[in-house]
């Protein structure tokens, strides 16, 4: 088996961080987080948006995975769809962002220092488009977190306590909220790390 990619020790983002990575200027939050039980429609939601995906990418797109809470049964979650999609080169926005922008997609989010990550929001449906190139260690720890949570109820439903209890709390930008998770997250992603390299 592959030796899975290290657990990540990047510092907490900063607001500076999120703006410069922002294509469109993010406002504060104005609502409380929304998180909710886990919504058994989440599946065909991820389905429909696959299809759409391929129809607009067609062999552009190399792998598509249902990644984040809502790709968890019994998680729960922010009603929004998170999917991870590898191009060829995440980095070649004209090789597909065109496609996506004339498809309703919108780019929010341009990172080309952390794995020339970049994000869309969708047309109709409350996703996260996460484009990669192919061999990030980030797309790949998202399918080992998934993966893990499904197998292991307790990771599983820890998580969904925290995020719960986080929900509660009066945050100004998203990206504090995910700052506040990540703890867990890393401590839950380092067991599965050690189970599949047997220590």
């Amino acid at each position: 088996m592959p030796e899975l990619p290290p657990v990540p020790t990047d510092a907490p983002l900063t607001e500076a961080e999120m703006r410069a990575a922002s294509v469109v200027t993010p406002g504060p939050l104005t609502s409380p987080i929304p998180v909710v039980p886990y919504d058994p429609q989440w599946p065909a939601l991820y389905a429909r948006e696959v299809r759409r995906l391929r129809g607009v990418l067609g062999d552009r797109v190399l792998a598509i995975e249902h990644v984040g809470s809502t790709s968890v049964p019994g998680l729960h979650a922010k009603p929004i769809i998170d999917l991870d999609v590898t191009v060829p080169d995440s980095a070649d926005e004209p090789a597909y962002v065109p496609a996506l922008e004339a498809a309703g997609y919108r780019l929010t989010i341009r990172e080309p220092e952390w794995h020339e990550h970049r994000m869309f929001k969708g047309p109709g449906t409350d996703i996260n488009l996460h484009v990669w190139s192919p061999g990030s260690p980030e797309a790949i720890r998202h399918v080992v977190f998934r993966e893990w949570l499904r197998a292991h109820p307790a990771d599983r439903d820890a998580y969904g306590a925290l995020k719960r209890d986080l929900a509660t709390r009066p945050y100004t930008f998203m990206h504090e909220y995910n700052n506040d998770k990540a703890t867990l997250i890393r401590e839950i992603y380092a067991r599965a790390v050690a189970a599949q390299s047997g220590s």
